[in-house]
């Protein structure tokens, strides 16, 4: 756990106090809520060439898929040539199927500790012991504080929309905007069928419809990769906007800045 905290939590506390210290000093109001969005723009900055190159795999993938279809309709009895085609058709279009996998691995400690960053900062109720505890693990005195503001345009971003009964029904809308972002982040990661893939998924569907002994014709598999997608393009919003309902304002709003880049770099990347 000390490993943790030092090589990936503290730092990136540090990162924040370095921004809030910048904003305090500027006199803005609510420094946190904008050291929280410029620290959310700086791992976005930081992460964008394997973001981008995770979109990119995702999306050449998608563009693959007439073709993949195809090739497992030829050879669906035998899955050694199927590998040897799939692999030849990766070759022939320069396509890494890791590509689009390992960015996300690389991200996921950086994710993790910005999860523990906030939920540490935030969490805590008790002001006097988070000022102690932040103060031990600055790398610099000019960092240090003596009292720590969560208010972010008159709002505590240590609030959770779970106690909305008492601090006002405004805060569901947290978890609403939150599943919305998410879905249509989800979305704009959906391959859009183009003429040339309905015209692909056609022709293997009527390969793939054949005469049985009854005379009666099978019905085309259902292409369940396809299915599972469109599932978890439901179920992600959903869970997200149960964690946004549980966690405090604080982490809804690093997420949802995030979630924003995320759909910026997506249309971008659609467009391409």
């Amino acid at each position: 756990m000390t490993f943790w905290n030092q090589f990936f939590v503290w730092p990136i506390i540090n990162l924040l106090m370095v921004f809030y210290k910048a904003f305090e000093a500027l006199h803005v109001p609510g420094p946190l809520g904008f050291a929280v969005i410029l620290l959310t723009v700086a791992i976005r900055l930081l992460l964008y060439p394997l973001t981008r190159a995770q979109l990119r795999s995702a999306k050449q993938m998608a563009g693959l898929k007439p073709h993949l279809d195809e090739l497992t309709s030829r050879h669906k009895d035998d899955k050694p040539a199927l590998q040897k085609a799939q692999m030849d058709l990766y070759k022939q279009h320069g396509v890494n199927p890791a590509a689009g996998c390992l960015p996300l691995l690389v991200q996921m400690p950086v994710l993790i500790a910005l999860y523990n960053v906030f939920y540490q900062v935030l969490q805590n109720g008790n002001m006097e012991k988070l000022v102690v505890d932040l103060n031990k693990v600055v790398y610099s005195t000019v960092l240090q504080i003596q009292s720590f503001d969560l208010n972010f345009f008159g709002v505590s971003l240590g609030l959770k929309p779970s106690s909305w009964q008492t601090h006002g029904w405004w805060l569901l809308t947290i978890p609403v905007i939150t599943a919305a972002l998410q879905f249509w982040q989800s979305k704009l990661m959906m391959p859009q069928p183009s003429a040339t893939m309905n015209n692909s998924q056609s022709t293997v569907n009527k390969k793939e419809i054949k005469k049985n002994t009854d005379g009666k014709k099978e019905e085309p598999k259902v292409d369940t990769a396809a299915e599972m997608q469109k599932q978890m393009m439901l179920i992600t919003p959903i869970m997200f906007g149960m964690f946004a309902f549980q966690f405090p304002l604080g982490l809804s709003l690093y997420w949802n800045v995030f979630g924003l880049f995320g759909i910026m770099q997506q249309l971008r990347v659609n467009k391409e």
